[in-house]
């Protein structure tokens, strides 16, 4: 057997042997890629090569931005942050039908956007709105679908860890791609929204939330104020000029620790869980990227980019067909595995065929964030939809069978995010990043 084909075959069926085994995906793709390594140039040479390949998937600036945005995401969620922006979804929100329901959406996206993190808005925002719905009426599967399905609009409105793992299997900028991630994101808000309102509407009983005066709604908006303002400072100083994403990250946690003391939600005894916390997350995120990186070397010493290219291109040589293709694999890839392994691994084979015909980067990179994003509240391995089901105190299958309409109306509003370019690319070409 051809020595490129050999080293591509042991580690397609290693990763696969050792996922079935139960191995974590990041020691089966490490595991895996070493072995092809070795395979192809010797075992001395393919370890060293493996080993020159993961400190050089590591040795990056800009991967300083990952721990740093994730301690902010921590500070955030431990500082009494999430029911500030609860109180401020209300205001927004107003009296539409289900009105609790749509603050749950509206928090969600707020504490998301401020924390990175979809499954701490999920915890931070449900462990507050469920009993509140609850009390109100509301069915309580239903509550926790909603609080689900909202929640990983976080993950594509910046700052998102996942963009910063894209930007480094795409050489993309992550200025651009946290620009271009707006849209799609309020968008995702805003389906999930509209699925509330028709469920809200077939049901007079549920309660709307009592009228508030305006000086209440001033004082609730002006207490959120602060915490909002992390992300014009973050994205702000980026877009500016007056700071990189990686020193944005660090003022991120400079910002949120100041605001969580003033908010007087922690203290520096605190400061040490929150810490090893965000080390544990960072450690799990780095040692994947540092794996992938090897594994990445693999494939283009296996010409695996190449032969998945040509293979799609066999199906049809329309970009329409070869882009629904891609949404289809990338919905099943996100049910079985995290985000982050999988931008590392199928990001560098997919992005190829989509730039053949002339696919932006950037474009891509949102569309396929938002895919992988609804594969984390898909069965059977959703995190956030294990972590909402958990919060709500319900059965996961019953929440996924709430969950049906928002997984309809989430997966029209991907195919539409494929096919429209400009929902992805307008914000930054019109500020001059693409």
């Amino acid at each position: 057997m051809e020595v490129a084909a050999l080293a591509a075959l042991i580690l397609v069926v290693g990763i696969f042997v050792l996922l079935i085994l139960g191995i974590p995906i990041s020691v089966a793709v490490g595991l895996s890629s070493a072995l092809a390594a070795a395979s192809a140039l010797g075992f001395e040479n393919g370890m060293l090569t493996s080993a020159q390949q993961m400190f050089r998937g590591i040795n990056n600036f800009s991967l300083l931005a990952i721990p740093f945005f994730v301690l902010a995401g921590v500070i955030m969620n431990n500082g009494g942050i999430a029911l500030k922006l609860i109180n401020a979804a209300k205001v927004m929100v107003g009296r539409a039908p289900g009105s609790l329901a749509q603050t749950n959406v509206a928090a969600n996206a707020l504490f998301g956007a401020v924390s990175g993190s979809a499954v701490a808005a999920v915890a931070a925002v449900g462990s507050t709105m469920g009993p509140l719905q609850a009390k109100e009426g509301y069915n309580k599967t239903f509550a926790a679908a909603t609080n689900v399905a909202s929640g990983p609009a976080g993950m594509i409105i910046p700052p998102s860890n996942l963009m910063i793992v894209y930007s480094l299997v795409s050489s993309s900028s992550i200025a651009a791609l946290f620009v271009a991630g707006y849209i799609p994101g309020i968008l995702w808000a805003l389906v999930c929204m509209l699925v509330v309102y028709f469920y809200a509407r077939k049901r007079p009983e549920l309660k709307i939330t009592e009228r508030v005066s305006i000086g209440a709604k001033a004082r609730i908006v002006l207490d959120a104020v602060p915490a909002l303002l992390l992300v014009v400072v973050v994205i702000g100083g980026i877009l500016g000029g007056i700071f990189t994403p990686t020193e944005a990250s660090c003022i991120a946690v400079l910002y949120s620790l100041a605001l969580a003391f003033i908010y007087r939600a922690i203290k520096v005894r605190d400061l040490k869980p929150i810490l090893l916390e965000s080390a544990r997350t960072t450690g799990i995120v780095l040692f994947l990227i540092a794996v992938s990186t090897v594994m990445s070397w693999v494939m283009s010493f296996a010409k695996i980019p190449a032969m998945v290219a040509d293979a799609l291109f066999s199906v049809s040589s329309n970009p329409y067909v070869i882009i629904l293709l891609i949404v289809a694999a990338l919905l099943i890839v996100g049910m079985f595995m995290d985000p982050v392994p999988a931008v590392l691994i199928f990001g560098p084979i997919l992005l190829p065929v989509v730039t053949a015909f002339g696919m932006s980067p950037i474009h891509f990179g949102i569309f396929m964030v938002f895919a992988l994003s609804i594969g984390t509240i898909t069965p059977p391995v959703g995190p956030v939809l294990f972590v909402g089901a958990r919060i709500s105190g319900v059965r996961i299958e019953d929440v996924s069978r709430q969950m049906l309409p928002f997984f309809g109306v989430l997966i029209l509003l991907l195919v539409v995010v494929a096919f429209t370019p400009a929902l992805s690319m307008w914000l930054p070409t019109l500020i001059g990043l693409a």
